[in-house]
């Protein structure tokens, strides 16, 4: 759920104070609107700005000069707006009443043959309605009415995912018993797929990547919405770019699962689970430097290495496993430029 998809309509008792909305908006990363009530606001390249006149919309791109608004309060108002939308390529709607079962009724009845825009009228609205029947809205214009309510939807919506990682692998030279440690569970809100996981480590400049649990053991069942991440002090990658100590992580935070040299995707945090058990200390050289890991020893944590997932009960000194570079120097979590030395 991104911001491609959501279009800022700032309501405001004034232009001033819609025009703070659009500028918390713009540094927010947003770049489409509806014009403001209270009067017209500039527009800066690169954004889209649309308008609203009474019930219609004007200037939406790719679309007739101007397009109505059906607002809908019952199962017979939406099959009635539901039949010429073929025909026209668009309909815009504004729930009278129930927004979610009406807005997965026309999702059905979207498929391909027209796109579906609606409107939300709070930022919590706004992951129902994009993620409605898995796909949602093809827009959302959301009513915002003051700077703090983009603070708010910013926190709802993700950003562009890290996608473009710089995957490379090294060969431990440490593989060794470090007794009782306080290790962190991740259960995702997501059913992973064997090889996903995600990126974890003790210095930003390398995480490692640690398996999704989707394959058992002998003696106990996949879990594979659960990733055994490793000791509380380690970084684990955001789906935002940024870092967290897994012992920070909360239900509801967007972390990255990620396949080595593929794809990746933002999953929520559903609950983490923070328990003493056996440790192992992983490490590898890198150039002048050291890349270290601590995970539970068990037969359900893996890692990726050249001959696919390895235990951290079977992996032995010479595995080459893999992980991603990443800007070492962090300030919260976000990459910044410094003199930074890690041991």
């Amino acid at each position: 759920m991104t911001r491609e998809r959501v279009t800022v309509a700032p309501v405001a008792d004034s232009l001033a104070g819609a025009e703070r909305i659009v500028d918390r908006a713009r540094r927010r990363g947003f770049r489409q609107f509806l014009d403001a009530v209270a009067g017209p606001i500039a527009p800066k390249e690169g954004e889209e700005w649309i308008r609203r006149e009474g019930d219609r919309l004007r200037g939406i791109p790719g679309g007739p000069p101007s397009t109505s608004i059906v607002r809908i309060a019952s199962q017979s108002e939406l099959e009635a707006a539901l039949r010429p939308a073929g025909a026209e390529g668009l309909l815009i709607v504004e729930w009278a009443g129930d927004r979610l079962i009406p807005l997965e009724n026309a999702v059905a009845a979207r498929g391909r043959n027209f796109r579906l825009w609606a409107f939300a009228h709070r930022p919590d609205e706004v992951p129902g309605a994009l993620g409605a029947l898995e796909h949602g809205a093809d827009r959302v214009i959301v009513e915002v009415r003051g700077p703090e309510e983009v603070d708010r939807l910013e926190l709802l919506l993700e950003g562009p995912l890290p996608t473009s990682l710089a995957w490379s692998s090294l060969e431990l030279d440490t593989v060794m018993p470090v007794g009782i440690g306080d290790r962190v569970i991740v259960d995702t809100t997501s059913l992973l797929r064997p090889e996903e996981g995600m990126l974890v480590g003790s210095a930003a400049a390398f995480l490692y990547h640690v398996r999704s649990e989707a394959v058992g053991s002998k003696f106990s069942r996949p879990r594979p919405f659960r990733v055994n991440a490793g000791s509380a002090h380690s970084y684990v990658l955001m789906a935002d770019g940024s870092t967290r100590y897994l012992a920070e992580l909360a239900a509801g935070d967007a972390v990255l699962a990620t396949v080595p040299g593929g794809s990746a995707r933002s999953v929520r945090v559903g609950r983490i689970k923070i328990e003493r058990r056996p440790m192992v200390l992983l490490g590898a050289p890198d150039g002048d430097d050291r890349r270290t890991l601590f995970l539970q020893e068990a037969e359900t944590v893996r890692l990726t290495s050249d001959g696919g997932p390895v235990a951290t009960t079977e992996i032995r000194i010479g595995t080459r496993v893999y992980g991603a570079r990443l800007p070492p120097a962090r300030h919260l979590g976000r990459a910044v430029e410094e003199t930074l030395e890690e041991r």
